[in-house]
């Protein structure tokens, strides 16, 4: 084996001692493979990590831009690409990190398609009305509601555990991303959907919520396909997907009046900014929620308007 690949054999380790994501492991795995891949010439062996300059990286880059893939799965591959040289700088195998010498990809400035409160609710009281004929409908419908309900990613959501459930204060413990953990409140309808669904007698994989037909932990596959399926059969737009109902969770909740520190918590984000790309709201509804919240905003409205002399 050549020593990138061996560096980046030892990296993926790390990731799984510090107890990354199943998910993120596939991806870096996948991404630095490819990178692996593309410094290989045939019949030849890749440059050692201490050949490998800016040059070498943005050339890379460049082939990532000929294949047009998506801007945020290029910035996500060049990120791979980073930890991994940060990685090995730590170890001493390279004296300086050069794919933080390229610049990273900026992602388009418009916003993502979010569903309205309509389109959602339809579409949910559809499902819950098995329109459809399906193996697993309460288990498909706890899933939307838990999507919609609680704003969980897909990894989340396949990761639950039924010990993670408290069915009396109605809350869930979520495992995010980093394996961080947070409590997330459950409305009436999902926890009378994830009721449903416990009593119907679908047989389970240990202590995993949600099984798939064969009795073992439902995938995040899995449950994109449940997802996509619904979506197209019962709205005929096949863009829908998972996160689309972590999008219209954060975005009802602002249109509603939530301040976005909330929002922040409930959906487990590091920061802020990352929030605030997630609602998609009007500038009209912005300005009522200020005009709401803000007191200097309810004293003007408060006191009349002085008269004309």
């Amino acid at each position: 084996m050549s020593e990138l690949g061996d560096q980046i054999d030892r990296y993926l380790e790390q990731l799984a001692r510090e107890n990354a994501s199943g998910h993120t492991l596939r991806n870096y795995a996948s991404d630095l493979a490819q990178f692996l891949s593309y410094l290989t010439p045939p019949d030849g062996e890749p440059p050692a990590p201490a050949q490998i300059d800016r040059l070498t990286v943005r050339e890379w880059l460049g082939s990532l831009y000929e294949q047009q893939l998506r801007t945020v799965t290029i910035r996500r591959k060049l990120s791979a690409v980073r930890s991994l040289f940060d990685f090995m700088l730590r170890g001493g195998v390279i004296g300086a990190n050069a794919a933080k010498l390229v610049r990273t990809p900026k992602t388009p400035g418009n916003l993502p398609f979010v569903l309205t409160a309509e389109q959602t609710n339809n579409l949910l009281d559809q499902i819950e009305a098995k329109k459809i004929e399906r193996p697993h409908p309460d288990r498909d419908v706890a899933i939307f509601e838990l999507l919609y309900g609680c704003g969980l990613r897909i990894s989340e959501l396949v990761g639950l555990n039924l010990s993670d459930i408290d069915f009396t204060e109605r809350w869930i413990r979520v495992r995010g991303k980093g394996r961080k953990e947070r409590q997330v409140p459950v409305g009436t309808k999902a926890a009378a959907a994830l009721d449903r669904y416990l009593r119907s007698g679908m047989s389970r994989s240990g202590d995993a919520l949600f099984s798939n037909h064969r009795g073992g932990r439902l995938t995040d596959r899995g449950a994109r396909g449940i997802v996509k399926f619904y979506a197209r059969m019962l709205t005929g737009d096949s863009s829908i997907h998972p996160h689309s109902f972590r999008h219209a969770y954060a975005t009802h909740l602002l249109s509603d009046g939530a301040d976005l520190r909330s929002i922040q918590e409930l959906l487990g984000h590091a920061q802020l900014s990352t929030t605030q790309k997630y609602t998609h709201v009007s500038l009209t509804d912005l300005m009522r929620v200020y005009d709401d919240a803000h007191p200097k905003q309810k004293r003007r409205r408060a006191s009349p308007p002085k008269s004309s002399p």
